[in-house]
């Protein structure tokens, strides 16, 4: 068993899950994933971060005069400037012209590289040639029926081939579909209550954004959490555990499950970094459920097809009840779907659980899932996946070489530099690591050309578009980082 305060060495690729006991939790992670923390680390000096935060956001208004422009316009008809409240921050936000491959263009003129990809929607690369063929060619079908067609048949059959899955029905955004997961395990079972994991975002819909980065203070008791809503929810009874702890969701299907309907988890969590399930933690509570009763929803709008080219649950070896899957799927077309086991999915045959949606499985859509089930194979995401492994490699050699607190995690295509020399493996640890120090790396990479999510706690993606030479400039812009932190 592998400890907090070991160096981890590359336990990637093509290893089995390890084995568990019952009801034993260790700080191992899942074989499938990566992470290495250092042996041992120096303190950076916090005057330090604060200058250089200084500095760097006095370059940033220097060199972004054309974002700054483009946000005191859109500010008079859209809240915040943006069309998403993510993408806002303060001062303001870059503002993008194009992107094609891993590169957009701002409205500066400066050339970024897009580590971001949309959070995973343009995995297989801005305007990938097979993406825009197989979209152009559906403009010349038809843009929407609004009826049957054997375009969403072949593209439902190829989500359900990939996926191991039964059935599937497309949506439009990942917030639907766990919407629709919901009703489904609502109607299957009878019963109303929702368990999810604190720190755990799945969406706008009102129960999923119970706790998902909740103050501590409200938060209460860390084995015991405190669900913690905003007033203008109405969320309905959701129950929160830690994630990584099935203990907690046993004390809670113990007290509860006569109503809980269902557990929703993102199998690896990626809404507060890269938060790695421990070995044997998704079959324990496969087990829970089956135990209980209670429904097992996948998450998997973020991991996808960033996971594997069958996604999270066949690489993790845990096959939920019901599935949730957007961006990677769509080829940076707006696209989302909801499936899982006939048995469950029966209740929307049936009509007990009516899912409507005029744009579901619109040719453009159905066009986009085609395009990444050809280009999104098991040889090109192994490619990207050695780039992404590449570069975590190097930069927990930085991380050693400057004694910097801080360490590595890896899934998939993505990864992300956690700013803790101790293993993340729930809300609560993530909510001690540092922020600040997390900030500036990310506004310091910005300045340099690198743009990455402005949440201080996303990851990197590295799609089909990213080769030797962007592995190269991100390694290259962390080591600059941990140079200026040490001098």
């Amino acid at each position: 068993m592998k400890g907090s305060g070991e160096y981890f060495s590359n336990e990637f690729l093509n290893q089995k899950p390890l084995p568990y006991s019952f009801k034993m939790i260790t700080q191992s992670h899942h074989a499938e994933s990566f992470r290495s923390t250092p042996a041992t680390s120096t303190p950076i000096s916090p005057e330090k971060v604060a200058s250089l935060l200084a500095s760097e956001w006095q370059l940033f208004t220097n060199n972004t005069k054309g974002s700054q422009a483009e946000s005191a316009r859109s500010m008079k008809s859209l809240p915040l400037g943006v069309t998403s409240s993510f993408q806002h921050w303060d001062p303001y936000p870059i503002s993008i012209v194009s992107a094609k491959g891993a590169w957009m263009t701002d409205v500066d003129g400066r050339q970024l590289l897009d580590l971001s990809m949309g959070f995973g929607a343009m995995l297989a690369g801005h305007l990938n040639p097979v993406v825009v063929e197989e979209t152009k060619a559906a403009l010349d079908t038809g843009m929407l029926f609004v009826t049957p067609s054997p375009i969403s048949t072949d593209a439902a059959e190829r989500i359900c081939r990939r996926f191991g899955i039964d059935q599937v029905r497309f949506t439009n955004s990942g917030t639907e579909s766990t919407m629709y997961a919901v009703r489904v395990a609502r109607s299957a079972s009878g019963k109303s209550d929702i368990v999810k994991v604190e720190g755990g975002y799945h969406g706008s819909y009102d129960p999923f954004v119970v706790s998902a980065k909740p103050s501590l203070e409200k938060a209460g008791n860390a084995e015991e959490p405190t669900p913690v809503a905003d007033s203008n929810l109405v969320a309905g009874n959701v129950f929160v555990v830690p994630y990584n702890n099935p203990d907690a969701l046993e004390r809670i299907f113990e007290k509860h499950s006569k109503t809980i309907s269902c557990f929703i988890v993102e199998p690896v969590l990626e809404n507060i970094g890269i938060v790695l399930p421990d070995a044997g933690y998704l079959e324990r509570v496969r087990e829970l459920c089956d135990q209980y009763g209670i429904i097992l929803i996948f998450d998997e709008v973020k991991t996808g097809l960033t996971a594997g080219h069958q996604g999270a649950a066949q690489r993790l070896g845990v096959q939920p009840d019901l599935i949730t899957l957007a961006k990677s799927i769509g080829g940076g077309i707006t696209l989302a779907a909801f499936g899982g086991k006939k048995q469950y999915m029966d209740f929307v045959s049936n009509g007990k659980m009516a899912h409507f949606g005029t744009f579901n499985g619109n040719p453009l859509a159905m066009a986009g899932i085609r395009a990444v089930d050809k280009i999104c194979t098991a040889e090109t995401l192994a490619a990207a996946e050695a780039l992404n492994q590449q570069a975590l490699d190097r930069i927990t050699e930085i991380i050693e070489e400057f004694q910097l607190p801080a360490h590595t995690v890896g899934f998939g295509v993505k990864g992300c530099i956690t700013w803790s020399v101790a293993p993340v493996r729930n809300y609560r640890d993530y909510k001690a690591t540092d922020f600040a120090v997390a900030e500036l790396s990310w506004l310091w990479s910005l300045n340099r050309g690198i743009i990455t999510p402005p949440g201080l706690d996303e990851q990197w993606l590295i799609s089909l578009a990213h080769g030797q030479k962007e592995i190269d400039i991100l390694v290259e812009d962390f080591r600059s980082l941990a140079v200026a932190l040490r001098s």
